[in-house]
């Protein structure tokens, strides 16, 4: 597959502070590619660097073939980027802002209305035309600053959290549309919080203090080694409150991590244990598991945690 984005050893630093340290993957033509981390991680930067809009401090990266260091400016006309705080224009309608838009990025006269048009219609969002956008609702704002992001037709989007604080539907209602345009060929780099949105994506990596820990498919995160120790498996347990019972379980022996997950709790216990954990809980129903991508990804940042000097 060709890739559409690219970082080869990427690595941006704000004087003794590396906020980026040596980060590669590569995202393929219309894949939708899942970003996750901490806040402060280090996604945004990393958005910010490939866009053009920062330089690294060193390493290599390509969008659509073109050279971050060398071809910002063409970059800038070939992509899209929908920020945490997208600037939408409140006291403009939703049409004035995606006509705005549409001449930032230089399309005018019939074009600009029938891209207008398109985006209007891929969105939903027409009935709303000569709403103002500060009337909108959380969802609907979402739906207005993505027609915003792509009134330009652009081939690769970056969406930094693009569902945060708005309600499920409208969260569900916003991935269709990243499902529609990834049919016809647009490439989508997402971050996100959301675990069930990171499982929506075809990869995901997993980036925490600067460093890309985890990279992959979700079936290929599940298995790997460091999310499942030697010698430990994964249990789900069913057990009547089971909030009351999750600090003494994990103070029990061959516990090495408990969380509650929905009315279930989730834990990494050292296999020879499991019988002596079912004697003690004769009430539990425990039964091994996959780990979830949550489980995945708080394992190996406990596992950074305890090898950190």
């Amino acid at each position: 597959m060709t890739a559409a984005i690219t970082a080869d050893h990427l690595t941006i630093r704000f004087g003794a502070l590396i906020a980026v340290n040596e980060v590669s993957f590569a995202v393929n033509q219309g894949e939708i590619f899942g970003f996750l981390g901490p806040n402060g991680s280090g996604k945004t930067t990393i958005i910010k660097a490939l866009c053009g809009l920062l330089k690294p401090s060193s390493g290599r990266g390509s969008i659509l073939g073109l050279d971050i260091h060398k071809d910002a400016a063409e970059i800038k006309q070939r992509v899209g980027y929908m920020s945490q705080k997208f600037g939408l224009y409140e006291d403009l309608t939703v049409g004035e802002n995606i006509s705005f838009y549409a001449g930032v990025y230089g399309i005018k006269g019939r074009l600009a209305e029938q891209r207008k048009d398109e985006v209007l219609a891929l969105t939903g969002i027409a009935r709303y035309l000569n709403r103002r956008a500060g009337q909108l609702s959380g969802g609907w704002k979402q739906r207005l600053a993505l027609a915003c992001a792509i009134i330009h037709s652009p081939e690769v989007v970056f969406l930094d959290e693009p569902t945060a604080g708005i309600d499920p539907v409208a969260r569900r209602t916003l991935w269709d549309l990243l499902f529609r345009l990834s049919g016809q060929g647009v490439t989508f780099f997402v971050t996100t919080h959301y675990m069930d949105e990171a499982e929506r994506c075809g990869r995901v990596g997993y980036i925490y203090l600067s460093n890309l820990v985890a990279l992959g498919t979700v079936a290929e995160l599940q298995r790997l080694p460091a999310a499942n120790p030697p010698r430990t498996t994964r249990i789900q347990i069913s057990i009547p409150n089971a909030s009351a019972m999750l600090e003494p379980l994990r103070k029990h022996a061959g516990v090495r991590e408990a969380t509650i997950f929905g009315q279930f709790i989730h834990a990494l216990v050292e296999t020879d244990r499991i019988a002596a954990l079912k004697e003690d809980l004769p009430q539990a129903h425990i039964e091994a598991i996959v780990p979830s991508l949550e489980d995945v990804f708080v394992t190996l940042t406990y596992h950074i945690m305890e090898s950190a000097p």
